[in-house]
């Protein structure tokens, strides 16, 4: 059996991956599981799955499911901190690795899979947002394998040439379609967002994902990003990836050839589609994915995004563009933005503003290379992160 260590097991990608094993057990071990801070959760998986090691991103988090795991006979060895978190990335006997914690916590742990040369599946897309070329030279020098797990890269993947290198951009590919079901909010105006709370930003039409996600998913944000991660797998410039919004989430994203050829990967929206893929590749593996009728769907259409009620995808478009360290910045404010509208500090409209007022300041370094450090990514991080919170709490105060 192929072992298994996966990070972010308690969010809702980790739950798929999960559910995919237990479908095959005579093909998965799960060596590791990992996350941030549910513990109660956790526990349960680990009573079910038997993992060697546990780890949580927040120490006292680690020591209560120590504590809870002792008491109930359970052998598995915890270990905390991000320390820990990449302890089990790296583990020997788990040559597979599923990366799915969510934005910036999940970067040093996806680096440390990459170093050791594993099958990465990379559904923390923050990570290659962050350190794209870091980790794209760390999986090279390593003999990583890189393994998109979000739906639509994952579709791109599935309609590029076998001999397909990441990083490289194919040949005989004129551009890359990214499909963005628009989210909650498409047709709203200017005034409706405004008001918009942070559950209804939640409320996706297609997917069930975590509350992050999910306001990017409104914001269109997360399509920005998804941008910003094609460029780096995928090796061609974003002025050569286009958006398309397509709400049925039925297509998943396509790839136009120079011939006028157009590939298209078109499946039920669920994750664990593309999971299995990952998990099995070049193979294929049953899901338990409900088959696509497409009778019953009927019609698929598709228009262009607004950029003008969704700035957010605009401001990841520039921070692809100009590249460097500008998209680790966005990454940065966008995390902050959004957990201000989710805590009610900030409204729905104000998360693009915050941004905005963080890229205005940003350290115009164009150099989208390998020579940029993790140090300087955190750093990076870090001052963008202060400049959001001030950026919050001005805006706080009008409101």
């Amino acid at each position: 059996m192929i072992g298994l260590s996966v990070m972010g097991s308690t969010g809702t990608i980790g739950d798929n991956t999960l559910d995919l094993v237990s479908q095959h057990p005579d093909e998965f071990r799960v060596v590791a599981l990992g996350a941030r801070r549910n513990v109660a959760k956790l526990l349960a998986q680990c009573e079910r799955y038997r993992p060697d090691y546990a780890a949580l991103a927040e120490e006292p988090a680690a020591l209560e499911l120590e504590r809870e795991l002792r008491a109930r006979g359970l052998p598995t060895r915890v270990l905390a901190g991000e320390a820990g978190l990449c302890e089990i990335a790296r583990l020997p006997e788990a040559p597979y690795v599923m990366a799915a914690i969510v934005g910036s916590a999940g970067l040093a742990s996806t680096l440390a899979a990459a170093r050791a040369g594993k099958r990465l599946m990379l559904a923390n897309k923050e990570s290659l947002v962050m350190a794209g070329p870091l980790l794209m030279a760390a999986a090279r020098e390593a003999g990583a394998t890189l393994l998109p797990i979000d739906s639509e890269h994952n579709a791109i993947f599935q309609c590029l040439p076998p001999d397909f290198v990441a990083g490289v951009a194919p040949a005989g590919v004129r551009r890359i379609l990214l499909t963005a079901s628009g989210g909650p909010f498409l047709d709203w105006d200017i005034d409706r967002l405004r008001a918009a709370t942070p559950d209804q930003a939640c409320a996706h039409p297609n997917w069930v994902m975590g509350r992050k996600i999910s306001v990017d998913s409104a914001t269109l944000m997360n399509k920005g990003l998804e941008l910003i991660e094609a460029n780096l797998l995928f090796g061609l410039p974003p002025s050569l990836i286009d958006i398309v919004v397509h709400r049925q989430s039925i297509i998943h994203s396509m790839v136009e050839y120079v011939d006028g050829s157009v590939l298209a990967q078109l499946g039920s929206p669920d994750m664990r589609t593309p999971i299995a893929h990952a998990l099995a590749w070049p193979r294929r593996l049953g899901s338990g994915v409900q088959f696509l009728d497409l009778i019953r769907v009927g019609v698929l259409d598709f228009r262009p995004p607004d950029p003008v009620r969704f700035r957010c995808l605009a401001l990841a478009q520039e921070a692809a563009a100009a590249g460097g360290l500008a998209p680790a910045e966005l990454n940065a404010a966008n995390e902050v933005a959004v957990a201000a509208f989710l805590a009610g500090q900030v409204n729905f409209l104000d998360i693009a503003a915050v941004i905005d007022t963080v890229m205005q300041q940003n350290s115009g370094d164009g150099s989208m290379s390998a020579s940029l450090t993790l140090d300087d990514i955190n750093a990076a991080d870090a001052l963008a992160r202060r400049r959001a919170h001030q950026a919050v709490a001005a805006r706080a105060r009008v409101s």
